[in-house]
């Protein structure tokens, strides 16, 4: 992978002038940027302010009707009118994911097979050196083929080398006959359990490997060395600055990644903060929680206090685990990838041990399961005040909705998957499975706290995109006209809150990041126009000016 190195030193060189550019800003006691019109919850409401005052990285407070003069130890800055917000939190998402998106192929957003193959070939070309090829992004539920594609097609472009591409959701992967023989796969090969390997009328697999039968497939790909693991996070370091994230939720980290993660942060080139959920309750979960929950490390730039399991697959796949059988597909109920016993075991497990814990649930069957382990976990362990989140929440039964406030589980939720999935939804699930789906109004309406994120890369890493699904529920074409299942939109406020002090309350943050308040890190972001004045349409065409962490500029549009 040596030839996709060429971008590095130019990572390394923004980095650096970021830093420089740090230590300037450091040197001042206090600033203030004024002639802005920002908007922050402030108090628990929503207030507009024309300027604020931090020093030493937290917010003093924010004005209105104030002018103040640089005198002394006060520098002022003069906002020209902009637009200010808190900065963005992305409640659930995959950062190295992200990195490595840019280093492989990417087929997000194709609109056909033949040009995911197209864009294979042209890869798998540029790269002559690699001995795999890997990409992510497909989703064959928006090319016009009603079926997933097969290891067959592969082969016509790149039958020499092996060839494993992820979909789009992150359940399924597609293979080349090579990534197969390499493998070991074959007809009599049996999927794992919570897995599925889809197969032809003979019974031979097509390539197309479904969640915990991915497996089969990575256990054989190389590690990434790591200088590769650096390059992805610096890529992935890059794009969340410049969408004005200051703090995401890394949904499933490693060893390694929480390593790299401390090196770069002990060395003052971390620019997004980074709340980890360890990946599982096994032997990474057993290394991690040696010394216990870390709340905060290097000033809330980094926290490992948070446990990631699985309970089920994806919609697109058909892995999500339902209650009943997938309407368009009715021999399929998914994948559940835990007993409820063997879920209560897992969870016991993290909250004995004082980790907030965070369900991947999906299916109506999966979040009635994980909702019925919660409650035994409650019954055995009490009321911990762990914040217990359930992610995704995407099909619920009605009946389990309220469950949801009584329980005081989290509903972390991301906005833009029902925007992708409303072409196939409904086909999945029915009419009537459908009214408890990406319900994210109802859930607010009940009291429950709703954490919004992304699930990048699985979607766009930009959170004005979210912002504009969580209002509208509407495609970027502006389809359905009125929006899709429109009693279910929220308001502006709401999708700023749950982007910002809602998503910081679901890592407990909330006395420290969300909001621009005294005391609280002065997060911030300068936009080119007003979130709350512009028309719905415009929402997800809002472009990031400034990004600032704890009172240090970390992005500039014009840089």
């Amino acid at each position: 992978m040596l030839s996709v190195f060429k971008y590095y030193s130019v990572f390394l060189v923004v980095l650096a002038i970021a830093a420089i550019s740090c230590q300037s800003q450091n040197e001042m006691d206090r600033m203030v940027i004024q002639n802005v019109t920002g908007y922050t919850f402030y108090e628990d409401t929503l207030r507009e302010f024309s300027a604020i005052a931090f020093e030493e990285g937290k917010v003093v407070d924010v004005y209105t009707d104030t002018s103040f003069n640089d005198s002394g130890d006060i520098k002022i800055i003069d906002g020209q009118g902009r637009v200010m917000l808190p900065g963005l939190i992305d409640a659930h998402a995959h950062v190295m994911g992200l990195g490595f998106q840019q280093i492989h192929v990417n087929l997000a957003g194709t609109p056909s097979l033949k040009e995911a193959l197209r864009q294979v070939e042209e890869y798998a070309s540029d790269y002559p050196d690699l001995n795999w090829i890997e990409g992510r992004g497909w989703n064959h539920t928006h090319w016009d083929i009603n079926r997933f594609p097969t290891a067959e097609e592969l082969d016509k472009i790149e039958n020499e080398r092996p060839v494993w591409l992820t979909r789009v959701d992150g359940h399924a992967g597609w293979a080349n006959s090579k990534a197969m023989e390499l493998a070991g796969i074959t007809a009599e090969t049996e999927a794992p359990q919570g897995g599925e390997i889809i197969r032809d009328e003979n019974g031979e697999p097509t390539g197309i490997f479904v969640d915990a039968a991915m497996d089969l497939i990575t256990s054989e790909i190389p590690e990434p060395t790591t200088r590769e693991r650096k390059l992805a996070f610096n890529n992935a370091l890059q794009q969340m600055r410049s969408h004005g994230l200051t703090s995401v939720h890394d949904a499933g980290i490693g060893i390694r990644d929480w390593q790299l993660y401390k090196s770069v942060a002990d060395s003052g080139r971390l620019t997004t903060r980074i709340y980890a959920m360890i990946s599982g309750t096994g032997a990474t979960f057993d290394t991690l929680a040696q010394k216990g929950p870390i709340p905060s490390y290097k000033q809330d730039m980094l926290a490992l206090q948070s446990v990631k399991i699985y309970a089920d697959g994806a919609l697109g796949s058909r892995g999500a685990a339902m209650i009943n059988p997938y309407s368009d597909d009715p021999d399929n109920r998914g994948l559940l990838f835990a007993s409820e016993e063997e879920m209560t075991n897992k969870i016991l497990k993290t909250a004995s041990a004082g980790y907030q814990t965070n369900v991947h649930a999906i299916g109506d069957r999966a979040n009635r399961v994980v909702l019925n382990t919660f409650e035994s976990v409650k019954d055995s362990l009490g009321n911990q005040g762990l914040r217990h989140r359930i992610e995704h929440v995407q099909i619920v039964s009605e009946k389990d909705i309220p469950r949801f406030k009584s329980l005081d589980i989290i509903a972390s939720m991301q906005p833009t998957h029902a925007t992708s999935d409303l072409n196939m939804a409904e086909d999945r699930v029915g009419s009537e499975r459908i009214k408890g789906g990406y319900a994210w109004k109802t859930f607010i309406d009940q009291g429950t706290v709703v954490a919004f994120g992304s699930d990048f890369p699985v979607e766009d890493v930009n959170p004005f995109y979210g912002l504009y699904s969580a209002v509208t529920r509407q495609t970027q074409e502006g389809e359905p006209e009125g929006g899709w299942y429109p009693g279910e939109r929220v308001s502006r406020a709401q999708a700023l809150r749950s982007f910002t002090l809602d998503a910081a309350y679901a890592a407990h943050q909330e006395k420290v990041l969300g909001s621009l308040e005294p005391g609280k890190w002065a997060d911030f972001i300068l936009i080119d126009r007003d979130f709350f004045e512009i028309p719905d349409q415009e929402i997800w065409q809002t472009e990031v000016l400034e990004s600032w962490v704890a009172g240090q500029k970390i992005y500039s549009k014009a840089d």
